[in-house]
């Protein structure tokens, strides 16, 4: 493929409803801004544009928790977050935000084009409406009973229990979180927009076109919502808080969320061309435009599917690429800022990077540990020990100390100068395999990491990438203790090619530095500039044409002192993190208990929605013997169970670790659903699930034969 003429570098505007966390970072904007590090430094036309999303429920609700408004909200969070970005490098061209009033304008005239071509239709229907509060009501101000799992605090859209997605008709009893009044199905009309009409573009262009270049993960779950059949979707809400809905006949009405929040943006490269006084219109319009979304993977379906759909229409390029990251977890469970189990980027920076001279160290460690755990192809976990073991183990010990070695040595042997090369002992050198053993071998291993690393950062593989920095750090290392000049500087007034020899290594160490800045730019920026310091070089030299040559610092130039460029990460920080986020959630709890304590929760006994016999049928209930069963690691719920069913054994999960130790449950005879499609959790397929009762006090009994039969024997 042909090198772009330009590029447009998007990431996942983040809501402004509440701080940040490091899962939010990874998925996004970490990988984003590596990428974009790297085209700049190839010297490359690009653009890196985000913001604050700034509208949807999820600002109101969070307006009406810290009893205050919508604007206050928006103004609070942005600043914070973008704030954030910066301290930990992530350098966006522009963060713009949509509540500016060109957004507005530009999210309007995309809507009033798609009307007036007839790219939008109309439907009228019926909708929850609270009577008391006398309005619509989006599905994030509906509560009721979860009717997978029997929650009973589950939102309309999502039960944050199970996960399981829902709409407000799902919903036992519902009430509105307004009023605490049932609502009412009250007509309305809205506008949407047709997917169903755009099936066949969309097959062609993400299942034939870019089958074999996105992530199999992107491609899978867009194959899955295109053959299961794509709805119109509605693009407007009855809401008061939003951007208004730019036609007669709309009042109360705001644009949705989803279809505003990606015009942002467009909006935001608007502002940024505005700044700059650059033309914003072939960013979205050239087709010589490489256009490239960061998102995580919720995010799949709006930016392949829906967004593009919207683009097409509005005459605008589709994303050459949307490398999507999966979740990353911590310390063996999802991350929650609502449940205190999270590491927010603004904790992050206040307490490791701004209580310290020279925390720009610490910025580095977070996204280079980041990057080594990237849930590129499936979900990956944070740990502190972990993030311990990284920084030590491979900043510390590999990089800095290869840095730190060389500098106090061309001090010490070399007068803190660059040193000659003496071209005449290389001829002298053994030829080895080893790129370690010779002056040689390690400007071809320069060149060959260069390659590779060039090659896994267009293929959006950044850990891979950053391994191969390590290794080249972890080379220069290698090939200075097989030389040791340490030990034949002991040699000087005896061989009188000691001196040289010295030269040529430290050399050669001296100029590996000066790639290692280049190539780690992209990954540790705030290291490559302080290494830019101690070289006494401009941040020029970091493009990545310079990449590859051994004349970067020239002989005779002398050079500052080292300075630490990573610091150990102590046992006793790891252990304070680690309390830290029991206190968290321990206060999370407390604070959740006492907002219900008012009201005693009571036994939900409404029964579910009424089905019909056929339904009932395709349910293949049969009887188990459990035969082994044990804890899953790092699961405090799950027991990972092997359940024989006469005719095979089957491992199951089933959240019952908190009611039945193990060893009480094996030979048990239990109830299982045997047709339940496979569900993988903590990297386990579970292969059906086990029927449980739950009394008032919410004690869990199986559900069991009042004596023993045989395993396998359906029940009817």
């Amino acid at each position: 493929m042909n090198t772009p003429k330009r590029y447009l570098i998007t990431a996942a505007l983040p809501y402004a409803n509440g701080l940040k966390h490091i899962g939010h970072l990874a998925g996004a904007y970490l990988p984003a801004d590596i990428y974009v590090r790297y085209l700049k430094a190839q010297q490359r036309d690009v653009v890196f544009v985000c913001g604050s999303d700034e509208h949807g429920t999820a600002i109101p609700i969070q307006a009406t928790k810290e009893g205050t408004t919508a604007q206050a909200i928006i103004d609070k969070y942005h600043p914070i977050i973008e704030q954030n970005f910066k301290d930990l490098g992530i350098a966006f061209d522009i963060y713009h935000r949509t509540s500016d009033p060109l957004h507005h304008e530009t999210a309007s005239a995309f809507f009033k084009n798609l009307e007036a071509k007839g790219d939008l239709e109309t439907k009228t229907s019926e909708q929850y409406f609270d009577e008391a509060a006398n309005t619509f009501l989006a599905d994030r101000y509906i509560k009721g009973t979860c009717p997978s799992c029997g929650h009973k605090e589950a939102y309309g859209d999502q039960c944050e229990k199970c996960g399981k997605t829902l709409s407000p008709e799902e919903l036992i009893n519902p009430v509105s979180t307004l009023s605490g009044q049932a609502p009412i199905k009250k007509e309305t009309t809205h506008w949407y927009l047709p997917l169903n009409r755009h099936e066949d573009f969309l097959r062609e262009w993400i299942l034939k076109e870019h089958a074999n270049d996105w992530r199999p993960a992107v491609v899978g779950q867009c194959k899955s919502w295109i053959d299961g059949g794509l709805q119109p979707r509605a693009v407007t809400r009855d809401l008061d808080w939003g951007i208004k809905v730019p036609v007669k006949g709309s009042e109360g009405k705001v644009l949705y969320v989803w279809f505003d929040a990606p015009i942002g943006y467009i909006s935001a490269t608007k502002q940024w061309a505005l700044n700059n006084n650059k033309d914003w219109s072939p960013y979205w319009n050239d087709k010589d435009t490489k256009l490239v979304h960061f998102i995580g993977k919720d995010n799949i379906v709006f930016h392949c599917i829906i967004f593009p759909v919207m683009l097409k229409l509005n005459g605008h390029i589709l994303p050459e690429n949307v490398p999507a990251n999966e979740f990353m977890n911590l310390e063996g469970d999802k991350m929650s800022t609502s449940r205190g189990w999270s590491i927010e980027m603004d904790d992050y920076i206040n307490k490791w990077i701004k209580k310290e001279n020279g925390g720009d160290g610490l910025a580095d460690s977070l996204r280079f540990y980041l990057t080594s755990i990237a849930p590129e192809s499936k979900d990956s976990e944070f740990t502190w020990k972990g993030f311990q073991e990284s920084v030590n183990g491979e900043l510390v010990s590999i990089f800095a100390n290869f840095v730190n070695r060389t500098w106090v040595l061309m001090h010490k042997l070399c007068n803190g100068k660059v040193p000659p090369f003496h071209t005449e002992l290389i001829a002298a050198e053994a030829v080895s395999d080893n790129a370690t053993d010779s002056f040689k071998g390690m400007i071809d291993a320069v060149k060959e990491s260069k390659e590779r690393i060039t090659h896994l950062l267009e293929q959006y593989k950044f850990r891979e990438a950053q391994f191969e920095l390590i290794d080249l750090a972890r080379k220069g290392n290698q090939y200075m203790q097989k030389q040791e000049p340490w030990i034949v500087a002991k040699t000087l007034d005896q061989n009188p090619d000691a001196q040289k020899i010295i030269d040529n290594t430290m050399h050669c160490c001296l100029q590996l530095c000066a790639n290692l800045a280049i190539l780690a730019q992209p990954f540790i920026p705030f290291t490559a500039k302080k290494m830019c310091y101690m070289m006494k070089v401009v941040d020029k030299m970091l493009e990545w044409e310079n990449a590859g040559k051994f004349d970067l610092l020239k002989v005779g130039y002398t050079l500052r002192a080292p300075e630490l460029l990573f610091r150990k990460i102590e046992n006793e920080e790891i252990e304070a993190e680690l309390a830290q986020l029991q206190a968290n959630v321990a206060a999370k709890k407390t604070t959740m208990e006492n907002t219900t304590a008012t009201t005693e929760p009571t036994k939900d006994n409404s029964l579910k929605p009424e089905i019909v016999f056929d339904d009932f049928g395709k349910i293949d209930l049969r009887v188990g013997t459990i035969i082994e069963a044990k804890k899953v690691e790092k699961a405090d719920k799950l027991l990972e169970l092997l359940v024989d069913l006469g005719f095979e054994q089957r491992t199951i999960l089933s959240g019952i670790a908190m009611h039945f130790k193990p060893e009480e449950i094996v030979g048990k005879q239990v109830t299982i659903v045997a047709n339940l499609a496979p569900r993988k959790m903590r990297g386990i397929e579970s292969k059906g699930m086990i029927l449980m009762a739950e009394d008032a006090a919410g004690k869990l009994y199986f559900v069991q034969p009042s004596e023993a039969i045989a395993a396998g024997s359906t029940i009817a």
